[in-house]
């Protein structure tokens, strides 16, 4: 039976614009209001699930889905990172992030490397994959990412070249361990 996992990264905010690290802050009423409007455009689906994040679960409810917060599909845990911009934490210690951005198996900061991550998330996705029909996920960029990565065999270095997009859709439809994939498609015009 095949499923189809359409992923939705959420709405924009204040951390994703300065590039900081995942500190639960909510998406800007303009993102969520762009949620709102986006809403029709999504396809009817047999269940829904959200990443734990403020800014995913607001973009959810915008988009009028009665999604179920599922713990794998928690953004990158990035530890010591937290609440910092990138722009920060490579001033103090450029060698960290060299290594974060090149190792998928690197995590300088003490939370979750890329492999783990992309482990995790593909853990999830093949769960999915006996059900059949069709899923809506709202879920951090990062999740989207090492979604990709494990559905298509990638390496895990092609995580840091893939660009998610806010409020954008990449499907992932497939059976049995096969996936194809369909490319961030735009809930909005961009």
């Amino acid at each position: 039976m095949t499923v189809r996992v359409i992923f939705i990264a959420p709405s924009i905010g204040a951390e994703l614009r300065e590039a900081r690290f995942g500190n639960e802050a909510p998406p800007e009423e303009a993102g969520l209001a762009a949620a709102r409007a986006a809403a029709a455009a999504l396809p009817p689906a047999a269940r829904s699930f959200t990443s734990p994040s403020a800014r995913c679960r607001l973009t959810a409810e915008a988009l009028g889905l009665a999604a179920v917060p599922a713990a794998s599909l928690a953004d990158l845990d990035v530890a010591d990172w937290r609440g910092h911009r990138l722009e920060d934490v490579a001033a103090r210690d450029p060698q960290a992030v060299s290594r974060w951005l090149t190792d998928p198996e690197a995590a300088p900061h003490g939370g979750e490397s890329v492999t783990a991550l992309c482990a995790r998330v593909g853990g999830w996705l093949d769960g999915l994959a006996g059900d059949g029909g069709r899923v809506l996920a709202v879920a951090e960029p990062a999740v989207v990412r090492a979604a990709v990565v494990r559905a298509l065999y990638l390496p895990p270095t092609a995580f840091w070249r893939l660009d998610v997009r806010p409020l954008s859709a990449t499907e992932l439809s497939g059976r049995a361990g096969r996936w194809n994939l369909l490319c961030g498609t735009a809930l909005m015009p961009v």
